[in-house]
């Protein structure tokens, strides 16, 4: 049989080589003297808060006694949440993701300590401590998998919410997963849910999935509108704090939502007809502060892209007009900035357009662009890296066509190793047409890097001959 080691075996022997009573030790470590005697000699358990006061006054590092304090005190006894639950607090705090898995795996085979351990993990999933977690929510999802509970449906919604990163093929398993599960949530709830991901579906270009989402958010945001304002006002209240937006952006952003998948079709004339719809929101009862200022941004976003699908429809004389519009709210924040360049560089490549004066005279906001790294804003961590990466495509494009070769391929090479990191097959597929058909006009260095990026995608997979 295994001998488990005990932390008092330790502690005594630290005792013993430093020559000091429980009474020193008391005083030194602020650990009351009985409450040491006790747990030396009648082995009874120290709180956490107590375990950190000895470890610490022995010199050793935060936590070090937190795998034999699961040895000593939670396995093989009756699960203690007065005493697991500051241990995960404090693991959360210390970064020791294993612990926590595994004090989590002793207790979870138990259903009942479940909405325990929901509550926690949605603690730490405010603080931002979403790696651990992370762990949690999966163990509470694995034990509920069979009880359809709203518990169950935010379980899956925190896991998509941890999970979504720059892989856009993990996202696309990860949204799979979770889709089935937004019916389940509170019906507040699911607004925020259809949002992101209709925004994981727009950043990953998966049309059809992204209209249905968005519809789907429109329809329902409509209801709970009208719901709301037939409603107490206490209860209004209650909705609207629950929700990351005003409850009339989530009808407008749908609208939004559905003009992009239009323009992704070249269906301009539609993606207009949505622009002029969530340009007038004159119906919106609101009038407080936010109300207004999502009420001006969905005004502002309304101008520039009534510019955009005219500009793509062929309508270039509005070019002149959507650049002043671009250089009018141009700051170094604007997550849009990327957006508006790259439907520059759209209509450049499309209508064969000299566009490099605009180049120049956005040259700042450019480069801040193409070094911009991701955040953990969901729009900006989706949306806008996809967008960059689509940006840098069009450069290169329009430069190579213009035979200024060097910064050509700088952009393509960049945007193939970017796709291939991401596992963004069909970008990777572009590039190396693209590469291809401008060849013969690449250096040494520019052929190597290709050739070696090309070898990576076949590695993983990425594509086949």
């Amino acid at each position: 049989m295994k001998h488990t080691p005990m932390i008092t075996t330790e502690f005594e022997a630290y005792l013993k080589q430093n020559n000091m009573t429980l009474a020193q030790f008391a005083e030194y470590s602020g650990v009351h003297q009985r409450t040491l005697s006790n747990w030396v000699t009648q082995r009874r358990s120290v709180s956490v808060q107590q375990l950190d006061r000895i470890t610490k006054a022995m010199g050793l590092p935060e936590g070090y006694f937190y795998d034999l304090y699961i040895e000593n005190y939670i396995i093989d006894l009756p699960p203690n949440m007065r005493r697991i639950e500051p241990l995960l607090y404090r693991c959360a705090e210390l970064d020791r993701l294993d612990t926590i898995r595994r004090i989590v795996g002793h207790i979870m085979d138990n259903l009942l300590y479940s909405p325990r351990l929901f509550e926690i993990a949605e603690t730490l999933f405010a603080q931002g401590r979403h790696a651990a977690a992370l762990p949690l929510y999966e163990n509470v999802a694995d034990v509920e998998k069979y009880q359809h509970s709203e518990r169950l449906a935010t379980c899956q919604y925190r896991l998509f919410t941890i999970q979504i990163g720059e892989d856009q093929s993990r996202n696309l398993r990860v949204a799979s997963v979770f889709e089935v599960f937004v019916e389940r949530l509170d019906e507040i709830d699911q607004l925020d849910a259809l949002k992101d991901l209709a925004n994981v579906y727009r950043s990953m270009r998966k049309w059809d999935r992204l209209d249905e989402t968005a519809r789907k958010m429109k329809e329902k945001a409509k209801a709970q509108y009208t719901l709301r304002h037939q409603q107490k006002s206490r209860e209004r209240g209650e909705a609207a704090k629950k929700l990351s937006r005003p409850m009339f952006v989530y009808i407008t952003y749908a609208d939004l939502l559905c003009a992009s998948v239009c323009e992704a079709q070249g269906d301009y004339q539609q993606a207009l007809q949505y622009t002029y719809a969530y340009a007038n929101l004159d119906w919106v009862k609101e009038t407080d502060e936010d109300t207004l200022h999502w009420i001006g941004l969905f005004q502002h976003w309304a101008e520039g892209n009534t510019y955009v699908y005219k500009l793509l429809s062929g309508n270039t004389s509005v070019l002149t007009d959507y650049v002043e519009f671009i250089a009018a709210s141009t700051n170094k924040s604007d997550k849009e900035m990327v957006t508006k360049l790259l439907n520059v560089m759209l209509a450049a490549n499309r209508y064969q357009i000299d566009v490099d004066n605009i180049l120049r005279r956005f040259e700042t906001e450019i480069n801040f662009i193409t070094q911009q790294q991701p955040s953990a804003d969901m729009y900006t961590h989706q949306v806008v890296p996809e967008q960059s990466t689509r940006f840098k495509y069009e450069l290169a494009k329009y430069y190579l066509n213009r035979g200024r070769y060097s910064i050509g391929f700088k952009y393509l090479l960049d945007v193939l190793s970017k796709s291939l990191a991401i596992n963004k097959e069909a970008f990777f597929i572009r590039c190396i047409r693209l590469f291809e058909q401008f060849k013969e006009f690449a250096d040494v260095q520019a052929h190597s890097n290709y050739e070696t990026l090309v070898s990576k995608g076949k590695k993983y997979k990425l594509f086949y001959y």
